[in-house]
């Protein structure tokens, strides 16, 4: 009889287990998304991927609900291929208390630093150690193993405010990246016009002080 009880009160836990987090699942990474035949990045707007099961803030972080109170930010595609080859990559320590909109992503190349704001507010629980060591996970796999930090939210609805109403999404990506084409001394490559997507390196050939100047204005920062 007792063996029984402990089964069933064991399912029940699984249960309870799959009904809060079905739905939840982290960000995958592009391997792991090619093998399952998910598609990793759903859509495409104006030549970036943008992941509808995303939220994003709109200095280009994304967020993700790991979780109660627990959630997974990273840089989006945008931001990864705006930042191009970057050598290093600072993130808060775990138990740095960071609020929505603060300064706290930094982000080093050619001996020149560019910011982004977190898009929530909590403390840090986790950061991306593979990332710190390999920064060009950012640009590899943004979504999946480029990830950036955990955040512990007590606040449970805190991280959706101030974030992008999904209805804005693809207008605002899309005003990005014609900024961001207009950059270049030609084309990145293709136009979204084109329907192609930018180059890796596009934002190589800017002079730091270009670069760092449309930093503060894409990231907000």
């Amino acid at each position: 009889m007792a063996v029984l009880l402990l089964i069933i009160t064991f399912a029940v836990f699984i249960t309870i287990d799959w009904v809060m987090n079905h739905g939840r699942a982290p960000a995958l990474s592009l391997a792991e998304s090619q093998a399952t035949g998910a598609a990793p990045n759903d859509e495409i707007v104006a030549g970036f991927h943008l992941p509808k099961r995303l939220r994003y803030h709109a200095g280009h972080t994304w967020v993700q609900r790991e979780r109660k109170n627990l959630n997974r930010v990273g840089a989006d595609e945008f931001a990864a291929i705006f930042a191009g080859p970057v050598e290093r990559i600072e993130l808060p320590k775990p138990g740095t208390w960071v609020r929505q909109g603060q300064k706290a992503i930094s982000l080093f190349r050619n001996g020149e630093k560019i910011e982004m704001v977190s898009p929530v507010e909590g403390e840090i629980v986790e950061v991306n150690q593979d990332l710190l060591t390999d920064p060009a996970l950012l640009r590899s796999d943004p979504y999946g193993n480029g990830w950036l930090m955990s955040v512990f939210a007590p606040d449970e609805e805190g991280p959706t405010r101030n974030l992008l109403p999904v209805s804005l999404i693809a207008t605002w990506m899309r005003e990005a990246a014609e900024k961001f084409y207009l950059l270049q001394p030609m084309p990145a490559g293709v136009t979204a016009a084109d329907g192609g997507r930018p180059s890796e390196l596009a934002t190589a050939s800017l002079s730091n002080e270009v670069w760092k100047k449309s930093a503060k204005e894409f990231f907000l920062s």
